[in-house]
């Protein structure tokens, strides 16, 4: 059976295959952050990979499929699409944040206070500890307000029509929030490990 021709069994491949290069580079050495790093990353890329997919791809088709009279509509989306691929967004939000706070450690604390009390010249503490308040709130976002309006939308939970356009709207402007968000939360996490960018203290 080839595993490409399932998702699952690709991914499944795709993380052997790195595990088997951890180990064939770095030998019998286990390095946890190591792990924690790939873990949070690989989970990170697929949660704001599906935020991205959301906000430029797939909402503004649906509103060009609902303007269109003669078209096909966004039925198949909303059946087929949107509901696997909530499925992932929200878990894999929560195993970018999970992942973000085992790589964090014993620093978890000192990042989401900004680092108080603590010498931290390169400003290490205050860019960690604004990327991860913003990711929390993204997290949040997903989990308490997304994810509670796509159930109404997709007929999950009971909802009359009006209910489904509010929740429309307000998926909207959280996801929207969260895309918004996204783009200096990701300069933070880069630049707490590679330097802040465009400026040099």
């Amino acid at each position: 059976m080839n595993p490409l021709n399932n998702h699952r069994q690709s991914l499944i491949l795709g993380i052997i295959l790195a595990l088997l290069l951890a180990v064939g580079i770095g030998g019998t050495h286990f390095n946890p952050q190591g792990l924690a790093r790939w873990f949070h990353i690989v989970s990170g890329v697929f949660w704001i990979g599906l935020l991205y997919y959301f906000n430029v791809a797939q909402t503004p088709a649906m509103a060009d499929a609902a303007a269109d009279k003669g078209g096909p509509g966004g039925a198949a989306i909303n059946k087929y699409v949107a509901p696997r691929a909530l499925f992932w967004f929200r878990w894999t939000a929560l195993a970018t944040w999970l992942g973000g706070a085992w790589l964090l450690g014993p620093k978890f604390v000192s990042a989401f206070t900004f680092g108080a009390g603590l010498d931290d010249p390169t400003h290490y503490y205050l860019i960690i500890g604004i990327g991860a308040w913003l990711g929390t709130i993204m997290l949040l976002n997903v989990w308490g307000v997304i994810w509670r309006a796509q159930k109404k939308i997709l007929g999950i939970v009971p909802a009359s029509d009006e209910e489904k356009a509010k929740a429309r709207r307000v998926a909207l402007l959280a996801s929207r929030t969260n895309f918004v968000l996204s783009i200096p939360m990701l300069m933070c996490m880069a630049s707490a490990s590679h330097g802040l960018p465009f400026f040099n203290g």
